[in-house]
């Protein structure tokens, strides 16, 4: 069991290297067959997943024209682009799509949350598709893009490339998603899990989440892991008992006690204005905390939205009941609002160039509304956006058909997602990456969607 110490006690050899390189995900032992990436105009990605499914009808791809009982309640709204008109309930990102690329598009073909959400994860197609509550396993076990991006670029400032927040994505009875982890690249290169509330005034990291087979760091009730970690970095130091470790010993003690990785965790150094932009709400806070790891030279971190007790549908985008209500009352006001500042803030701060935001969710919603005023799981046809760094604001790729229920043209795939994602952090689709038998693989199957890269 991997702990945090009381006083008195010493950290082993054998404790320190597993800080490093496995408790956290690996860190003192970057790959070092990666390939080198071509120059992109991303340096990071910030994955803003709207897990349960968000509807297109009201966000990218509003039907005004069509029945009530298919376009519903909510008008559109202009954009600052001219001729795109979005749902209205989007009115802080409709000025902000001249640095948008919307796409119209997207499919999947599976209408189950976790196999079709496996495919935006990872851009490979479940087997079989519609696989409500599927679980990590063979031969569902191809690497997320955190993985990819864990592989393909070492730790840098004392933090992993890739970090997942605010906890992991799962169905009822917490059974989690596949696609979450690095596959058959081997656990090493799984994505940092961190379990936080960032909306919380006494928020400190509970549990830093290694793979399943490791156990995570825990935290006494009394104390937060940074102050714990900070005494035992302190008493290191002063008994010289650091000067006998090797190197690759001293590599993972740097890298648990950077001060600038500790410094990315702390909220509290930011601007009251500058929270309250966001919402203080857990997923909003996080996408703050999501900038603040970017800063600190993290390259892919993912959001996903979590649930809300006391509301409709768990405070979910899986709107099956009260549809209308949960998108006008919550739902699109928190999304539009954690969006716009998200995106706002990297602009202003001069790092939206160099940082990919990716607005997604696993599908979208049923053209037609169902008895209980809710919209079904849709997987034929969805819509995402994407933003900043190697993205051509103010366009629009693909459509659907009148009724936003399947493709009309411009279809994308998943892998073309994915692909398109590695191609503005400057990797093509061929590079090669080796699974832990060593055998090599093409890093996507996907075709990059150049016509809105820059």
């Amino acid at each position: 069991m991997l702990r945090i110490w009381s006083p008195g006690e010493s950290f082993t050899r054998r404790e320190w290297l597993r800080v490093g390189s496995v408790g956290l995900g690996g860190l003192a032992l970057p790959h070092l067959a990666a390939a080198a990436p071509k120059a992109g105009r991303a340096k990071s990605v910030i994955l803003f997943g709207l897990l349960g499914g968000p509807s297109q009808h009201d966000t990218w791809d509003p039907k005004p024209n069509a029945p009530v009982e298919v376009r519903g309640p909510f008008g559109t709204i202009a954009t600052k682009t001219p001729g795109l008109r979005i749902g209205e309930l989007m009115p802080l990102t409709a000025q902000l799509t001249d640095k948008i690329a919307v796409l119209r598009a997207v499919a999947t073909d599976d209408n189950a949350h976790s196999s079709s959400g496996y495919q935006m994860l990872t851009g490979i197609p479940h087997q079989p598709k519609n696989s409500e509550s599927a679980t990590p396993k063979p031969p569902n076990n191809w690497p997320c893009a955190g993985g990819l991006v864990r592989y393909l670029k070492p730790a840098t400032g004392g933090l992993p490339s890739a970090v997942a927040i605010p906890e992991h994505m799962w169905n009822d009875g917490n059974f989690p998603w596949p696609g979450q982890d690095a596959g058959i690249l081997g656990r090493k290169f799984d994505p940092w899990l961190i379990h936080c509330d960032p909306s919380s005034p006494k928020f400190k990291i509970d549990a830093l989440a290694p793979p399943d087979d490791v156990p995570p760091l825990r935290v006494d009730d009394r104390r937060g892991l940074l102050a714990q970690i900070d005494h035992h970095l302190d008493a290191t130091r002063s008994s010289g008992a650091f000067d006998r470790f090797e190197a690759s010993t001293r590599k993972a003690f740097e890298l648990v006690s950077s001060g600038a990785a500790r410094a990315a965790f702390d909220l509290h150094r930011e601007p009251e204005k500058v929270r309250e932009s966001y919402g203080r709400n857990r997923f909003a806070q996080s996408c703050l905390l999501a900038r603040r790891l970017v800063e600190a030279g993290v390259s892919l971190v993912q959001v996903n939205w979590t649930r809300i007790a006391n509301l409709a549908n768990q405070g979910g985008w899986d709107s099956h009941s009260q549809h209308n209500q949960s998108a006008k009352s919550f739902l699109m006001p928190m999304m539009d609002r954690a969006f716009s500042a998200l995106v706002s803030d990297l602009d202003s701060r001069g790092l939206l160039d160099e940082t990919l935001v990716v607005w997604f969710g696993e599908f979208g919603r049923t053209p037609r509304f169902n008895g209980a005023g809710g919209r079904d799981h849709w997987g034929h046809v969805f819509s995402l956006a994407m933003a900043g760094g190697g993205i051509r604001g103010g366009t629009v790729y693909g459509s659907s058909d009148k009724n936003g229920a399947y493709p009309a043209d411009g279809r994308v795939q998943a892998c073309d997602l994915i692909a398109t994602m590695f191609h503005c952090l400057g990797y093509s689709p061929d590079t090669e990456i080796r699974d832990t038998e060593g055998r090599p693989l093409s890093l996507t199957r996907g075709t990059p969607i150049r016509s809105i890269c820059t």
